[in-house]
Order: C-alpha cells, then structure tokens, then sequence
C-alpha cells in the first residue's frame, strides 16, 4: 500500500523476455518432456502402488471417505495431517478427486486397481515399482560395491499375487496333464497362494496333495488359503525346500510353476533329478516358467535375478529340455502357453 491508501502495483519477478530465453534453453525443453513422458507416470505408478498394496484403493472402491475414516482403516490413530498430504498427492496426479472433505477415486486406473479381480495386476504394478526398479536404478552401484540382492529383498506375498496374471494359462496347462478319474497324489513345489492346488483338486476330486514353498511367509499363506478353502483334509501345506525335502512317498504329479529360476543355473539338472526323485514310476513333471527372449517385463525380471545371490537367468528353452533329459525324463515336451509372449510348460515323465 502507498502512504495515501492506494495498491501499489509490484513489478513482475520475471520479464517475459526472461521467460523466451528459458522457453528456448535445450535443458528446460528438455526437463519439460522429461516431466511429461516419464517423471509424472513414474509417480503416478509409485501412487497408485501404495495406495493399492495399502487398501486405501479398495476401501475408496465403496465410497467416498474422509481423511479420517481412511486413517482408520489403515490403523492411523493420530498423525492424519501426512495422510492427508498423501491423499493431496494423489489428487494432484489424477488418480483421486477430493471434494467437500472426501477423497473419491478419480482415474481409470485406479478404479480398475480397486477392483478385487484385478487384484494380480495390482501385484504385477508393485512388482515393478518395488523390484523392477531398483534393480535398473543401482544395477551400476552394485557391479561395483560387489552387492546382490537377497530372498529377503523380494517380498514373497507380492509375488505370489502378481504371478497370478498368468493364472488361466497355468490352471489350462495343469488341466491337460492331470488324471480326471484315478486317484493322484500331487507335490507342488514352490506352491504361492495355492491356487494352482486347488484347481487340481477341483478337477480330480480323489486327488490329494503337498505343497510347499520355500518363504514361510508364503507356505503360511497358502496354508490358511487351503483351510478357507476346505481342502486342509486333502492337501498338506508346509515351508520346505525341494533339495532337502524327506521323500516319504512317491508323487503321481509334480508341479514347479514360475520358480525355476529361483535356482541356480548350474543346479537345475540336479534340482529336476530330485524332482524326478519324488515321482512314482510313470509319473510326470509339469513345470511353468517364463523364459528369455520375451518382452520388457520379463527382460527385467531376468535381470533381477542376475543380481541376486539366489536363483539364476531365466532358461532358454531348448536348454531346459536338456537339463530335463539330463535329469532323466522321457518324452519331454516344450510348448508356449501365453500367446505372443516367452511364457512356456515343460512336460517329461518318469520312465
């Protein structure tokens, strides 16, 4: 204000000759398109990744809620003032809408992530945004501070959802390998939420099996999936490991689905010996398994478990049909069951 009451006009900051010359600078053209082509996506992604692994989608996919009544649902007893700068976050990117106090979903994508049937590719996104990643951010830091990742850098819950997206895939392979009529004695290794067990159970209702998974975490799962389920008194579900596993019985059906590569490339054949190890005479092997030469997604999961101090490189497939015969299956076969994609199932059988 001046000294007789009028508003004083303040001189712009920036002349719009200042504005040009920065308008026509290579690096802000190129920080503009860097925030429109990849930054802006790469938080929208890590947003909507949060927000659906916490519920905080889900519970939007009922209504409309407060801050409050969001906190509550993720057990926030008092610093809701940060939740509600995320929430802001969110609504700033497009994916939320905030109006009259409440937070409603907003985007396509993040209606479709609230959706409980598309609850794999909901795992599928924090795959990527939690282990894709940081394995393309810090591969270089790693090479040379000699630094792996470890089963305790993936968190097996995560997998098991997302490797759900190839779910009918899976479940159709099981369906063409698996007796309808006799009893069948099944071993799973590697087994997620179950729900490759369960179908076979569905399918042959005189089948029983055990499933194992190498995470605790993961068996636990699993083990309370089979007891929603109804299937406890069918099938056996356990934390174990298929190179120390007690081979008490003989198995009709052994099933490895997405986990080959959880070994070491030098120890598959003997990993499918002890496979082949665990079959009845005439028993077979069915094992899934993404394999190189697919497309982005699984190039990244490869290099994943390049630079991890488990597991090994995705196979290729003519040279897991050796490691089979190696191992001593007959009549192996390899055939591609995700169309357009390096996705394949391997059948042998135990001569």
């Amino acid at each position: 204000m001046t000294s007789n009451g009028h508003r004083r006009t303040a001189s712009p900051l920036t002349t719009a000759a200042t504005v040009v010359r920065l308008l026509r600078s290579p690096q802000i053209r190129l920080l503009l398109s860097l925030s429109g082509k990849l930054v802006t996506p790469v938080y929208r992604a890590a947003f909507l990744t949060g927000a659906a692994s916490s519920g905080v989608l889900r519970g939007l996919a009922e209504g409309p809620a407060d801050v409050h009544a969001l906190a509550a649902s993720l057990g926030v007893q008092d610093d809701t003032r940060r939740l509600a700068r995320w929430l802001d976050a969110g609504v700033t990117l497009g994916q939320l809408q905030r109006r009259n106090g409440t937070y409603a979903l907003r985007s396509r994508l993040a209606k479709q992530l609230a959706r409980i049937e598309n609850d794999a590719a909901a795992g599928a996104l924090e795959e990527v945004v939690r282990f894709h990643q940081p394995v393309l951010i810090d591969a270089p830091r790693m090479v040379r501070e000699g630094r792996s990742f470890g089963l305790g850098d993936q968190d097996g819950s995560v997998i098991a959802r997302s490797s759900l997206v190839v779910q009918p895939f899976i479940e159709e392979a099981v369906s063409r390998v698996l007796d309808r009529e006799s009893p069948v004695r099944l071993l799973e290794i590697g087994c997620g939420s179950g729900v490759y067990v369960r179908h076979a159970a569905a399918l042959n209702p005189r089948l029983t099996a055990h499933a194992i998974d190498l995470q605790p975490e993961v068996a636990e799962e699993a083990a309370r999936n089979m007891d929603r389920w109804g299937l406890t008194e069918r099938v056996t579900t356990r934390q174990g490991d298929l190179r120390t596993l007690a081979l008490d019985e003989r198995y009709d059906l052994v099933t490895l689905h997405n986990n080959i590569y959880y070994f070491p490339e030098a120890d598959r054949v003997e990993i499918l010996a002890r496979a082949r190890e665990a079959l009845a005479p005439g028993g077979r092997l069915l094992l899934t398994t993404s394999c190189q030469g697919g497309g982005p997604s699984l190039e990244v999961l490869g290099l994943w478990f390049e630079f991890a101090d488990f597991g090994g490189p995705l196979p290729v497939e003519d040279e897991l049909v050796q490691q089979l015969v190696k191992a001593g299956f007959t009549d192996v076969e390899a055939h591609r069951i995700v169309p357009g994609e390096q996705f394949r199932a391997f059948v042998g059988t135990n001569a």
